[in-house]
Protein backbone atom coordinates (compact mmCIF):
# COMPACT_ATOMS: atom_id res chain seq x y z
CA UNK A 1 0.00 0.00 0.00
CA UNK A 2 0.93 3.57 -0.69
CA UNK A 3 2.28 6.08 2.21
CA UNK A 4 -1.55 8.59 2.51
CA UNK A 5 -0.71 11.93 3.67
CA UNK A 6 -3.29 14.22 4.00
CA UNK A 7 -3.54 18.00 4.00
CA UNK A 8 -6.04 20.73 3.80
CA UNK A 9 -7.62 21.01 0.57
CA UNK A 10 -8.70 21.05 -2.56
CA UNK A 11 -5.65 20.44 -4.83
CA UNK A 12 -4.22 24.07 -5.33
CA UNK A 13 -4.04 25.20 -1.60
CA UNK A 14 -0.82 26.85 0.20
CA UNK A 15 -1.18 23.46 2.14
CA UNK A 16 -0.50 21.43 -0.76
CA UNK A 17 2.57 23.65 -1.87
CA UNK A 18 3.83 23.29 2.05
CA UNK A 19 3.04 18.87 1.85
CA UNK A 20 5.28 18.60 -1.83
CA UNK A 21 8.01 20.99 -0.19
CA UNK A 22 8.37 18.55 2.68
CA UNK A 23 11.45 15.82 2.72
CA UNK A 24 9.63 13.33 4.97
CA UNK A 25 6.86 13.60 2.47
CA UNK A 26 9.50 13.31 -0.82
CA UNK A 27 11.51 10.92 0.71
CA UNK A 28 8.51 8.43 0.22
CA UNK A 29 8.13 7.57 -3.53
CA UNK A 30 4.79 5.95 -3.37
CA UNK A 31 3.06 9.08 -1.28
CA UNK A 32 -0.16 9.41 -2.03
CA UNK A 33 -1.49 12.92 -1.36
CA UNK A 34 -5.19 13.17 0.33
CA UNK A 35 -6.71 16.31 0.56
CA UNK A 36 -9.19 17.15 3.03
CA UNK A 37 -12.24 19.80 3.31
CA UNK A 38 -11.09 21.15 6.80
CA UNK A 39 -8.37 20.66 9.28
CA UNK A 40 -10.43 18.64 11.26
CA UNK A 41 -11.14 16.45 8.62
CA UNK A 42 -7.30 15.57 8.32
CA UNK A 43 -6.86 15.10 11.71
CA UNK A 44 -9.35 12.65 12.30
CA UNK A 45 -8.63 10.71 9.39
CA UNK A 46 -4.94 10.65 11.01
CA UNK A 47 -6.23 9.62 14.48
CA UNK A 48 -8.05 7.09 12.75
CA UNK A 49 -4.99 5.67 11.29
CA UNK A 50 -6.13 6.23 7.77
CA UNK A 51 -2.78 8.65 7.36
CA UNK A 52 0.39 8.78 8.20
CA UNK A 53 0.21 12.51 8.40
CA UNK A 54 -1.45 14.92 7.73
CA UNK A 55 -0.14 18.80 6.84
CA UNK A 56 -1.90 21.64 8.25
CA UNK A 57 -1.33 25.86 8.40
CA UNK A 58 -0.69 26.91 11.92
CA UNK A 59 0.49 30.66 12.08
CA UNK A 60 0.17 33.31 9.59
CA UNK A 61 2.66 36.11 9.95
CA UNK A 62 -0.21 38.33 9.53
CA UNK A 63 -3.67 37.05 11.10
CA UNK A 64 -1.14 35.01 13.60
CA UNK A 65 -2.40 31.29 14.91
CA UNK A 66 -4.82 29.26 12.87
CA UNK A 67 -7.35 28.49 15.57
CA UNK A 68 -8.51 25.79 13.92
CA UNK A 69 -5.52 23.77 14.14
CA UNK A 70 -4.20 25.04 17.42
CA UNK A 71 -7.75 23.45 18.89
CA UNK A 72 -7.65 20.42 17.39
CA UNK A 73 -4.17 20.09 18.51
CA UNK A 74 -5.08 20.70 22.50
CA UNK A 75 -7.37 18.32 22.91
CA UNK A 76 -8.77 14.81 20.92
CA UNK A 77 -6.47 11.88 20.89
CA UNK A 78 -2.97 13.01 21.17
CA UNK A 79 -0.98 13.86 18.26
CA UNK A 80 2.69 15.54 17.51
CA UNK A 81 4.26 17.52 15.32
CA UNK A 82 7.43 16.11 13.33
CA UNK A 83 7.99 18.71 11.02
CA UNK A 84 7.04 22.12 9.75
CA UNK A 85 7.47 24.00 6.64
CA UNK A 86 7.20 28.08 5.73
CA UNK A 87 5.87 29.21 2.76
CA UNK A 88 5.85 32.88 1.05
CA UNK A 89 2.25 33.90 0.60
CA UNK A 90 1.17 35.58 -3.02
CA UNK A 91 -2.44 35.92 -3.98
CA UNK A 92 -4.01 37.28 -7.51
CA UNK A 93 -7.70 37.75 -7.55
CA UNK A 94 -9.29 35.15 -10.13
CA UNK A 95 -12.35 35.06 -11.74
CA UNK A 96 -14.15 33.31 -14.50
CA UNK A 97 -13.66 34.06 -18.31
CA UNK A 98 -15.86 36.97 -19.27
CA UNK A 99 -15.66 38.70 -15.85
CA UNK A 100 -14.02 42.17 -15.46
CA UNK A 101 -13.59 43.93 -12.35
CA UNK A 102 -16.38 46.05 -12.41
CA UNK A 103 -18.73 42.82 -12.11
CA UNK A 104 -17.65 41.53 -8.79
CA UNK A 105 -19.90 41.94 -6.24
CA UNK A 106 -19.05 39.15 -3.94
CA UNK A 107 -15.46 37.93 -3.50
CA UNK A 108 -14.85 34.23 -1.49
CA UNK A 109 -11.22 33.28 0.03
CA UNK A 110 -10.17 31.57 3.41
CA UNK A 111 -10.59 34.27 6.67
CA UNK A 112 -7.07 34.23 6.90
CA UNK A 113 -6.44 35.26 3.20
CA UNK A 114 -8.61 38.08 3.42
CA UNK A 115 -7.10 39.55 6.06
CA UNK A 116 -3.82 39.97 4.21
CA UNK A 117 -5.63 41.88 1.06
CA UNK A 118 -8.03 43.84 2.90
CA UNK A 119 -6.23 46.99 1.49
CA UNK A 120 -5.93 45.90 -1.43
CA UNK A 121 -10.06 45.38 -1.58
CA UNK A 122 -10.84 48.60 0.53
CA UNK A 123 -8.87 50.76 -2.14
CA UNK A 124 -10.18 49.09 -5.74
CA UNK A 125 -13.00 47.18 -4.65
CA UNK A 126 -14.71 48.87 -1.68
CA UNK A 127 -18.15 47.87 -1.75
CA UNK A 128 -17.78 44.29 -2.18
CA UNK A 129 -18.96 41.44 -0.09
CA UNK A 130 -16.74 38.82 1.53
CA UNK A 131 -17.98 35.35 1.48
CA UNK A 132 -15.46 33.34 3.70
CA UNK A 133 -14.75 29.42 1.95
CA UNK A 134 -12.98 26.78 4.27
CA UNK A 135 -9.51 27.27 1.80
CA UNK A 136 -8.16 29.89 -0.78
CA UNK A 137 -8.75 26.36 -3.42
CA UNK A 138 -12.11 26.15 -2.43
CA UNK A 139 -12.87 29.53 -3.20
CA UNK A 140 -11.36 28.62 -6.94
CA UNK A 141 -13.23 26.04 -7.30
CA UNK A 142 -16.91 27.32 -6.20
CA UNK A 143 -16.52 29.25 -9.10
CA UNK A 144 -17.34 26.14 -11.26
CA UNK A 145 -20.82 26.01 -10.08
CA UNK A 146 -23.36 26.57 -12.12
CA UNK A 147 -24.71 29.35 -10.42
CA UNK A 148 -22.01 30.60 -7.58
CA UNK A 149 -23.17 33.00 -5.08
CA UNK A 150 -19.62 35.54 -5.76
CA UNK A 151 -18.28 36.57 -9.17
CA UNK A 152 -13.92 36.05 -8.04
CA UNK A 153 -11.73 34.16 -5.48
CA UNK A 154 -8.78 35.34 -3.95
CA UNK A 155 -6.19 32.13 -4.35
CA UNK A 156 -2.47 31.01 -4.86
CA UNK A 157 -1.63 31.71 -8.84
CA UNK A 158 -1.92 27.45 -8.94
CA UNK A 159 -5.50 27.52 -7.66
CA UNK A 160 -6.39 29.75 -10.76
CA UNK A 161 -4.21 27.73 -13.53
CA UNK A 162 -6.11 24.87 -12.11
CA UNK A 163 -9.63 25.90 -12.47
CA UNK A 164 -9.20 27.46 -15.78
CA UNK A 165 -10.00 30.78 -13.96
CA UNK A 166 -8.60 34.13 -15.78
CA UNK A 167 -6.25 36.24 -13.16
CA UNK A 168 -7.53 40.05 -13.12
CA UNK A 169 -4.90 41.22 -10.38
CA UNK A 170 -1.48 39.49 -9.11
CA UNK A 171 -0.16 39.83 -5.91
CA UNK A 172 -2.63 41.90 -4.10
CA UNK A 173 -1.43 40.72 -0.81
CA UNK A 174 -1.03 44.03 1.88
CA UNK A 175 2.10 42.85 3.06
CA UNK A 176 4.62 41.62 0.41
CA UNK A 177 6.87 39.43 3.18
CA UNK A 178 3.49 37.18 4.76
CA UNK A 179 4.48 33.52 5.37
CA UNK A 180 2.45 30.99 6.19
CA UNK A 181 3.99 28.09 8.43
CA UNK A 182 2.36 24.67 8.27
CA UNK A 183 3.47 21.41 10.57
CA UNK A 184 3.48 18.22 9.46
CA UNK A 185 1.71 16.32 12.59
CA UNK A 186 1.82 12.39 12.73
CA UNK A 187 0.43 10.03 15.96
CA UNK A 188 3.13 9.60 18.96
CA UNK A 189 6.05 7.41 18.18
CA UNK A 190 9.81 7.94 17.59
CA UNK A 191 10.35 11.64 17.70
CA UNK A 192 12.81 13.09 14.70
CA UNK A 193 16.54 13.16 16.29
CA UNK A 194 18.06 16.82 17.78
CA UNK A 195 19.86 18.52 15.62
CA UNK A 196 20.60 22.18 17.08
CA UNK A 197 18.25 23.95 15.59
CA UNK A 198 14.87 23.00 16.81
CA UNK A 199 11.25 23.54 18.22
CA UNK A 200 9.46 21.91 21.21
CA UNK A 201 5.38 22.84 21.14
CA UNK A 202 3.19 22.27 24.17
CA UNK A 203 -0.13 23.24 25.58
CA UNK A 204 -0.47 24.11 28.99
CA UNK A 205 -2.77 24.23 31.59
CA UNK A 206 -3.54 26.20 34.28
CA UNK A 207 -4.86 24.51 37.57
CA UNK A 208 -6.63 27.74 38.33
CA UNK A 209 -7.05 31.60 36.65
CA UNK A 210 -4.44 33.37 39.64
CA UNK A 211 -2.58 36.77 39.73
CA UNK A 212 0.44 35.81 38.44
CA UNK A 213 -0.60 32.80 36.74
CA UNK A 214 1.39 33.44 33.24
CA UNK A 215 4.31 34.80 34.91
CA UNK A 216 4.76 31.41 36.91
CA UNK A 217 4.52 29.37 33.72
CA UNK A 218 6.83 31.96 31.35
CA UNK A 219 9.56 31.96 34.39
CA UNK A 220 9.88 27.87 33.86
CA UNK A 221 11.32 29.12 30.06
CA UNK A 222 13.21 31.67 31.13
CA UNK A 223 15.30 30.33 34.33
CA UNK A 224 16.62 28.32 32.07
CA UNK A 225 17.63 30.64 29.18
CA UNK A 226 14.71 29.45 26.47
CA UNK A 227 13.72 31.62 23.98
CA UNK A 228 9.18 31.28 22.59
CA UNK A 229 8.95 31.53 19.30
CA UNK A 230 4.90 31.60 19.54
CA UNK A 231 2.70 32.43 22.56
CA UNK A 232 -1.42 32.76 21.90
CA UNK A 233 -4.18 31.70 24.25
CA UNK A 234 -6.94 29.59 23.52
CA UNK A 235 -10.00 29.66 25.64
CA UNK A 236 -10.63 26.16 27.29
CA UNK A 237 -14.27 26.17 25.76
CA UNK A 238 -15.85 26.05 29.35
CA UNK A 239 -16.23 29.21 31.51
CA UNK A 240 -15.70 32.57 30.12
CA UNK A 241 -11.88 33.54 31.27
CA UNK A 242 -10.41 30.13 31.11
CA UNK A 243 -7.70 29.62 28.81
CA UNK A 244 -4.79 27.65 28.11
CA UNK A 245 -1.56 28.71 26.62
CA UNK A 246 -0.32 27.31 22.94
CA UNK A 247 3.70 27.75 22.83
CA UNK A 248 6.76 27.01 20.67
CA UNK A 249 9.83 27.34 21.79
CA UNK A 250 13.21 26.60 21.07
CA UNK A 251 14.94 23.64 21.49
CA UNK A 252 14.53 19.63 21.67
CA UNK A 253 12.82 17.90 24.38
CA UNK A 254 16.31 15.73 24.33
CA UNK A 255 18.31 19.26 25.83
CA UNK A 256 18.75 19.18 29.09
CA UNK A 257 17.46 23.03 29.46
CA UNK A 258 14.20 21.98 27.75
CA UNK A 259 13.44 18.80 29.80
CA UNK A 260 14.19 20.88 32.97
CA UNK A 261 11.51 22.85 31.58
CA UNK A 262 8.89 20.45 30.75
CA UNK A 263 9.25 19.17 34.32
CA UNK A 264 9.36 22.22 35.72
CA UNK A 265 5.94 22.83 34.12
CA UNK A 266 4.32 19.48 34.95
CA UNK A 267 4.97 20.79 38.50
CA UNK A 268 3.14 23.93 37.82
CA UNK A 269 0.32 23.24 35.71
CA UNK A 270 -2.55 20.98 35.72
CA UNK A 271 -1.65 19.32 32.77
CA UNK A 272 1.14 19.91 30.03
CA UNK A 273 0.22 18.46 26.57
CA UNK A 274 3.49 17.49 24.77
CA UNK A 275 2.77 18.27 20.83
CA UNK A 276 6.62 17.30 20.06
CA UNK A 277 10.06 18.10 19.07
CA UNK A 278 11.48 18.77 15.66
CA UNK A 279 13.49 20.33 13.35
CA UNK A 280 13.05 24.03 12.98
CA UNK A 281 11.71 25.21 8.77
CA UNK A 282 14.49 28.04 8.91
CA UNK A 283 17.43 25.93 10.77
CA UNK A 284 19.11 28.55 13.08
CA UNK A 285 20.62 26.92 15.97
CA UNK A 286 19.10 28.02 19.28
CA UNK A 287 21.60 30.51 21.16
CA UNK A 288 22.88 28.87 24.50
CA UNK A 289 23.86 31.08 26.91
CA UNK A 290 26.42 30.17 29.71
CA UNK A 291 24.84 28.20 32.64
CA UNK A 292 22.19 26.42 30.29
CA UNK A 293 24.11 24.28 28.34
CA UNK A 294 23.73 20.43 28.62
CA UNK A 295 26.81 19.59 30.64
CA UNK A 296 25.92 22.73 33.41
CA UNK A 297 22.73 20.71 34.08
CA UNK A 298 24.81 17.56 34.06
CA UNK A 299 27.23 18.92 36.12
CA UNK A 300 24.78 20.08 38.55
CA UNK A 301 22.86 17.23 38.80
CA UNK A 302 26.04 15.04 39.70
CA UNK A 303 26.86 17.89 42.61
CA UNK A 304 23.50 17.25 44.02
CA UNK A 305 23.95 13.56 44.12
CA UNK A 306 27.52 13.84 46.15
CA UNK A 307 26.03 16.17 48.41
CA UNK A 308 23.20 13.85 49.27
CA UNK A 309 25.49 10.88 49.30
CA UNK A 310 27.50 12.06 51.84
CA UNK A 311 26.88 10.93 55.45
CA UNK A 312 25.76 13.67 57.94
CA UNK A 313 27.94 13.11 61.06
Amino acid sequence: MSSRYGFLGPTGTFTEMALRRCSQVAAAVDAERIPFASVDAALAALRAGDLEAAMVPIENSVEGGVSATLDALAGGEPLVVVGEQVVPITFVLAAPVGIALPDIRAVSTHPHAWAQVRGWMGAHLPDVEYLPAASTAAAAAGLAAERPAYQAAVCAPVAATNHGLTVLQEDIGDNSGAVTRFVLVARPGELPAPTGADKTSVVLFQREDHPGGLLELLEQFAARGINLTRIESRPNGGRLGDYCFSIDCEGHVNDERVGETLMGLKRVCADVRFLGSYPRADSVEAQVSAGTRDNDFTEARSWLRSLRSTSTP
